[in-house]
Order: C-alpha cells, then sequence, then structure tokens
C-alpha cells in the first residue's frame, strides 16, 4: 500500500539565542499553532487521525514528556489522537517521516502526522546528558569526537580547502535569500502567532543578506580550540592517513542554531479520498545506515543509494536533492560520492543560511523539496540527511 504526502507546513526558523524571533516561544506553543493551522488547511477532522510521530533530540524540560501526545492535546485536537516522540539525533524528523510512511504502507494506520520540534534557544542541545558526549569512558569506547571535529576531519580526508567551504556556505545564503525573496517557502511557512494574535516571528531570520566571500574570509576555524582540547588526537587515532586536521570550518560554513517545527499529513489513498485530500507526492521508499562514529556525517549517501535502490531508481532518475548542511564539506561530499549536479543540490539554499531545528529539519525538508518540485515541475526528490554516531536517512518522494 502506497503511503501519500498530503500536505507539508513549517514554522520560520528563528535564532536560536535568547534575542531570536522565537526564543519566547515554548516549543508545544509552536507545535500547537502548526496542528491547528494544520487542520484549518485540510479541513480534516483530527479525530480521524490516528497517530502523530514526531523527532525532538533533546527531551527534557520543555520538550520532555512525549511532545507529540501532548501538544496535539494542547492545541485541541481529540484525545483520540494517539502520539509518540522519538530521537534519532539530527535525522529524527526525517525518521518520524519515514516511520508515518511505514505505519502506513504496512495498513496499520490510514493518517499520521509526522513532524518534529526543536526549540535550541530554550533547550540548549546536548543539555539531556547523554552517556555519549557526558561520560569519558564511554565517549572513548564509542569514538565519540565534536561534530565540528568530524567535519574538519572529513574536509582533510577528502582534501577540500577553506575556500570551498566559504564559497558553499556563501552560495546558501544568496539562495536562501532569493527563495525568500520570490516567496519559494510561501506554501509552507505557517506564521507563529501570539495568544493577543499578534504576528511573533513570519520569515526566516537566520538568512544573512549581503554576505561577501571576503567577510566569510575573515572568521576564525570554529573548531580548532574543540580540536586542540583532545578532538583532533582522538579523530587521528581512528584516521592516522590525515596527518594533521586542518580546520576548515566557521560558524558560518556550519549550520545555524535555531528554533522551528514542521508537520506532515501522511495516509493512504483511500482515506485521502474519504477525506476530500489530494496527494502530492508519493513516498516511494526510505532507508537508514550507519557510519564509523568518528566520521559520522559521511552516511548520507549511502542512505540515500540504499533508498534509491528499493524504490528501483538510481541517481540519475533524481531531478532534486535536499542535503541538510550539517557542514559544507559534508554536502561537498554528498555532491561529489553521488557525482551529481549541484545545481540540483539545496535549490533554495540550506541549513548553514536558514538554520537546523534538530528534531524538525527532516520534515522541514520534506515540504521544502516538495515545494521545489512542483515549482520546477519535476518529479522526483531525494532528502539525505546525517546525524550523530554515524547515522544516516534518506526518503525518496515522488510527484502524483
Amino acid at each position: 500500500m502506497d503511503a501519500y504526502i498530503y500536505d507539508a507546513i513549517r514554522t520560520p526558523r528563528g535564532a536560536g539565542k535568547a534575542r531570536g524571533g522565537l526564543a519566547g516561544v515554548r516549543p508545544i506553543e509552536l507545535l500547537a499553532g502548526l496542528f491547528r493551522a494544520l487542520a484549518a488547511r485540510t479541513g480534516v477532522d483530527p479525530a480521524v487521525v490516528d497517530d502523530v510521530v514526531l523527532g525532538c533530540v533533546t527531551q527534557v524540560g520543555e520538550q520532555g514528556a512525549n511532545l507529540a501526545k501532548i501538544a496535539a492535546l494542547y492545541a485541541g485536537w481529540s484525545h483520540a489522537v494517539s502520539g509518540v516522540t522519538l530521537d534519532r539525533f539530527c535525522a529524527s524528523g526525517l525518521d518520524a517521516v519515514n516511520l508515518a510512511a511505514a505505519k502506513v504502507s504496512s495498513g496499520m494506520e490510514d493518517l499520521v502526522v509526522a513532524g518534529g520540534v526543536e526549540s535550541m534557544s530554550r533547550v540548549p542541545m546536548m543539555s539531556d546528558g547523554g552517556a555519549w558526549f557526558t561520560d569519558q569512558d564511554v565517549a572513548r569506547a564509542t569514538g565519540f569526537v565534536h561534530m565540528g571535529v568530524s567535519a574538519d576531519l572529513i574536509a582533510t580526508l577528502d582534501g577540500v580547502t577553506r575556500e570551498e567551504c566559504d564559497a558553499w556556505a556563501l552560495r546558501s545564503h544568496v539562495r536562501a535569500a532569493a527563495a525568500r525573496a520570490n516567496g519559494h517557502f510561501a506554501r509552507s511557512l505557517v506564521p507563529v502567532m501570539g495568544a493577543d494574535g499578534a504576528t511573533v516571528l513570519d520569515r526566516d531570520e537566520w538568512i544573512r543578506e549581503g554576505l561577501t566571500a571576503a567577510k566569510l574570509a575573515a572568521l576564525p576555524a570554529v573548531f580548532a580550540d574543540v580540536g586542540a582540547q583532545g578532538g583532533d588526537a582522538r579523530a587521528l587515532a581512528r584516521y592516522p592517513e590525515a596527518g594533521a586536521i586542518a580546520h576548515v570550518h566557521t560558524v558560518a560554513s556550519a549550520p545555524g542554531v535555531v528554533d522551528g517545527a514542521a508537520l506532515v499529513l501522511i495516509g493512504n489513498r483511500a482515506a485521502g479520498e474519504r477525506h476530500g485530500l489530494r496527494p502530492r507526492a508519493r513516498i516511494r521508499a526510505y532507508a537508514n545506515a550507519s557510519v564509523e562514529p568518528v566520521v559520522m556525517l559521511t552516511a548520507p549517501a549511502p542512505a540515500a543509494r540504499k533508498a534509491l535502490a528499493r524504490a528501483g531508481m538510481s541517481v540519475a532518475d533524481v531531478d532534486r536533492h535536499e542535503m541538510n548542511e550539517s557542514f559544507s564539506a559534508v554536502v561537498l561530499r554528498y555532491v561529489r560520492e553521488l557525482g551529481l549536479d549541484a545545481d540540483r543540490v539545496n535549490v533554495d539554499g540550506g541549513a548553514i543560511a536558514l538554520g537546523h531545528p534538530l528534531g524538525a529539519t527532516g520534515a522541514v525538508l520534506v515540504g521544502t523539496l516538495l515545494d521545489a518540485l512542483e515549482r520546477a515541475d519535476r518529479a522526483v526528490g531525494v532528502v539525505a540527511m546525517c546525524a550523530g554516531a554515524g547515522i544516516g536517512a534518506a526518503t525518496v518522494i515522488e510527484r502524483v
């Protein structure tokens, strides 16, 4: 049984710091606004939704206690709707989409809402205190290094220069600024409103217009210090062939730390017809992959290949790729490893310019990809992501 995407919406992405546009909004409010908007846009009675599957990486404090279920209740949805919140690190939002599709395809459920949320200004990354990054015995045994050191190691192994990383970062901001100006995000983006009805944020605020190569070149390498504090030594113990790690990434060629949420409505064909919904795309296949943890950011290409094989497709069949810009060198690796035309990758910019709200990003990218395919009248797209500890995830969608 096929799983179809009926709608995909998201909040704007606010800078994940105290003065960010969404810093005053609780994560449950980000979700509640989307739940209400999804019901209003589709006309679907929430009571007919079988389940809610949400990604959230740092599930403590305001992001604890199964936000998938509680946010739906808080939004006024029926108590008959179930909910589960999952964590696959940065791939959580995409895994939520994939799990929802699997539930529908198996016949287990008819309509599922997938998505994710992360309020990085209010619940900082790693504040859940996981053993992987707080217990030194576990860190040594499992190959934990800071993700920035991993990105610089990958750049070193691949021979990627600082100039190439800066160039991709500039490309991301230029394309994202143009996309915002030309209304490319308008279909999916739902403004965040306050309790008084006033608009809190209605545009992605991480994008830097007027950025130049000279400004990027003046920024310091941001992960050299953490590398000097033991990260480089641990990475080189696994990859001595690197010789010495060239620290080429800056804050501008790393993903933006932001707040945001996204929802995707997924269901089978019969449920869509029953509730007057028109499918926008079919989820053709999905896959997870994993690689050695020190080079944790290299799994997107293996995941994409695996998903495409399951769909009976090849890289040549793909019209657009949304590869999460975890770091410049990671996207450049993906492009090179799959032999891609870079003009088909992240056509509206990526997380370097728009930000990466950890648990939500995968679901955000599904909507961004679908909008891009529709705008260009193209058929097939792939979302691919890396995640902590070597995880990769990918999803293949095809317009209908």
